[in-house]
């Protein structure tokens, strides 16, 4: 079974609204078992929402409100949706698909926190949470999970 970020299965769950409907990660998820995840939207955040970036290790969104604790909210919350559905299909979480750069779902690379669209090294809440529980992550720009 697989995390996937729902904005690439097209669910509007965007900070704007809207979704980042990738073909590749729609194609997969029609193969294997997974769990369709906004960790934003399941920590308590609306949808639209300002947009958030890490900001000396916190979640910051662009008016300058913290809701990091929202982040890490959504983060326990996908972790024992998954969890109880690996349990009832009988599967383990083989690894996750999330949306690139996000301050959420990032891997690797996040916007930098000046709101500019530059990005620097670093993982978002949820795709560290999911590395510290020894899950393979990555976004829709890397390798397909199966090559």
């Amino acid at each position: 079974m697989y995390i996937i970020s729902g904005c690439l299965l097209g669910e509007n769950c965007k900070y704007n609204g809207g979704n980042n409907l990738t073909d590749w990660v729609v194609a997969f998820s029609k193969r294997h078992h997974y769990i369709s995840v906004c960790p934003e939207v399941e920590g308590g955040l609306a949808t639209p929402r300002p947009p958030v970036e890490i900001i000396d290790g916190r979640a910051v969104n662009c008016k300058g409100l913290d809701v990091t604790e929202a982040f890490r909210r959504g983060c326990e919350a996908v972790w024992q949706a998954s969890c109880l559905k690996a349990r009832e299909l009988g599967e383990e979480i083989e690894g996750a698909i999330l949306k690139a750069k996000s301050p959420s779902c990032g891997n690797g690379k996040i916007y930098d926190g000046t709101f500019s669209h530059q990005v620097t090294e670093g993982d978002g809440f949820l795709a560290a949470y999911l590395k510290e529980k020894g899950l393979k992550v990555i976004s829709e720009l890397e390798i397909n999970l199966e090559e």
